[in-house]
């Protein structure tokens, strides 16, 4: 029996969008596979990310609620009560023979349905229906949305697809693949499979639209006395200006390091700056930050 999408996420079925989405960003940090090594991580993770790209759009998950894990197989125009009751009676698409009586007892799916899953209605065809358009959710790297990358994605139904992941792609940027949605009906061509890019959460970056945070670690005297010194970015590594009096929480800006814009500006790297204290000091040390504290005027604790 198929998961419920809201018991994998851990949320009522009353919950709003910013719930599940703190809910499987929650999930994701633990069980994303670059973080946990558990063998069972990564299907787990696969599982998170499935009912998220269900929950997360409204139209899908309205789908969801209606028709639960038939949702997809479902046309689009069909109503939820006429389905129910056609599953009721046992009317195809692999749905038990359950038998609760009454005037659909035994009946047959044409009539519940008009003929609109076989193309007829009074004898006569439809004619050929396009496939439906789909959506599966694609977790990159930091790194991958900064380079790019070429990945072989698999999809919940076991089918495999190549995917060109482009420079610069954004969390919640939509990649189109054409004809790789579902089957369509009487020789009409498929719908579109819509990849929805996640980007995995980084033990050193954290993206907001195009623009990557990270900690910027500072000795004492560099922050004081200012310095220039190297940091990480997805890019490679970049020099820092860190101007004389730096506090602790600073953010310093380095414009166009964040991730690329094929269309425009790219955004930018801030680096939050974060005192350290040796965590142990040799006599000299000891002797010279003793000297500094006797002669220094400066209290951290002043309100000034």
């Amino acid at each position: 029996m198929a998961a419920d999408f809201y018991e994998v996420l851990g949320v009522p079925r009353s919950a709003s969008q910013e719930e599940i989405q703190r809910a499987y960003r929650k999930l994701a940090r633990s069980y994303h596979p670059d973080v946990n090594k558990d063998p069972g991580a990564e299907d787990r993770f696969k599982e998170i990310s499935e009912a998220y790209q269900v929950l997360s759009d409204p139209e899908t998950r309205r789908r969801y609620d209606a028709f639960g894990p038939d949702f997809r197989q479902v046309p689009p125009d069909v109503d939820p009560e006429t389905w129910a009751r056609a599953r009721a009676a046992g009317a195809g698409f692999g749905a038990p023979a359950w038998d609760f009586g009454g005037d659909f007892a035994g009946a047959d799916v044409e009539d519940l349905f008009g003929g609109i899953f076989t193309g007829r209605r009074g004898g006569r065809r439809w004619g050929p229906v396009r496939g439906a358009d789909q959506e599966a959710e694609l977790a990159v790297t930091v790194e991958d949305a900064y380079w790019g990358a070429r990945r072989t994605l698999t999809l919940p139904s076991g089918r495999t697809v190549d995917v060109t992941i482009p420079a610069g792609v954004t969390d919640g940027q939509r990649i189109r693949l054409a004809g790789q949605g579902g089957r369509g009906g009487d020789g009409a061509p498929s719908g579109d499979l819509f990849l929805i890019v996640r980007i995995a959460p980084h033990p050193r970056y954290e993206v907001r639209g195009r623009d990557i945070h990270a900690v910027l670690p500072l000795a004492p005297w560099e922050a004081a006395l200012g310095a220039t010194v190297a940091i990480d970015t997805p890019g490679g590594e970049a020099k820092v200006r860190v101007p004389a009096g730096t506090p602790s929480g600073r953010r310093l800006r380095l414009r166009g390091r964040g991730l690329p814009n094929p269309r425009g500006t790219p955004g930018d790297l801030l680096a939050e700056a974060r005192i350290m204290v040796p965590p142990e000091l040799t006599d000299e040390e000891r002797r010279l930050y003793e000297e500094l504290s006797s002669v220094s005027r400066f209290d951290p604790r002043s309100r000034r």
